[in-house]
């Protein structure tokens, strides 16, 4: 296996990404995507509820989502997928089997950040 070389950024450009725990309310399914997806609703807490669209439906069912706590980027800008406007990142690694979401080990507030 090879190093790969990894750009620094400074402690400050860190906290700039908020990067926090939510519990996943509604997921419905996304036909318009052009990948397989799921339209994910979670509430962030003092942040409010914020949706977005995850290509995480090779893994997960909308009923083994509902109710998780998830890690999600909550201040990038918008951004628009087709006809559904994404409100954060749903953070989670590629496997060759699909994406595998970022979870919390035991529950914490919603809206906690990441530390």
């Amino acid at each position: 296996m090879s190093e790969q070389t990894v750009a620094e950024i400074s402690w400050d450009e860190f906290q700039k990404v908020l990067i926090v725990a939510g519990t996943v309310t509604r997921v419905e399914p996304f036909p318009e995507a052009r990948k397989p997806a799921w339209k994910v609703w979670a509430d962030f807490g003092p942040y409010g509820e914020r949706k977005t669209s995850a290509q995480i439906a090779a893994l997960y069912t909308p009923e083994s989502l509902v109710g998780r706590q998830i890690v999600g980027v909550i201040n990038f800008p918008e951004k628009q997928i087709g006809p559904f406007c994404s409100q954060f990142l749903l953070t989670g690694f590629h496997t060759d089997q699909g994406v595998v979401i970022t979870a919390v080990e035991r529950a914490v507030p919603n809206g906690a950040r990441l530390a």
